[in-house]
């Protein structure tokens, strides 16, 4: 069974420059949106499962993100961690019609 979807308009997509992540407010959740090199874009859980540390203002490439704290490697498309962490939530996010992020959460 797949789980119902509620999206959230976390803000402006032009907000977000190419190569950075920030941290959003989708409801209760804090979630990081990251628009990655090539445009792509990738939403995560913001708080790091180890020590709570922000993963928005972590390094990411193409493929992970790096979380500041202690430098835990996490994939951004599955939320599986490279250095045996517990793993990220991975919420599906897109741009609307009028160019705000949209990031869709279980119900």
């Amino acid at each position: 069974m797949t789980a119902h979807l509620v999206e959230f308009r976390v803000g402006p997509a032009a907000d977000l420059p190419v190569g950075e992540g920030r941290a959003y407010a989708a409801g209760a959740t804090m979630v990081a949106v990251f628009r990655l090199r090539d445009g792509s874009l990738r939403a995560v859980s913001a708080v790091c499962p180890h020590a709570g540390g922000p993963i928005a203002d972590g390094i990411a490439d193409s493929a992970v993100v790096i979380c500041p704290m202690h430098q835990h490697v996490f994939d951004l498309a599955t939320g599986c961690s490279k250095t045996g962490q517990p793993p990220l939530a991975v919420y599906p996010v897109r741009v609307d019609d009028e160019g705000e992020l949209v990031v869709g959460l279980p119900d």
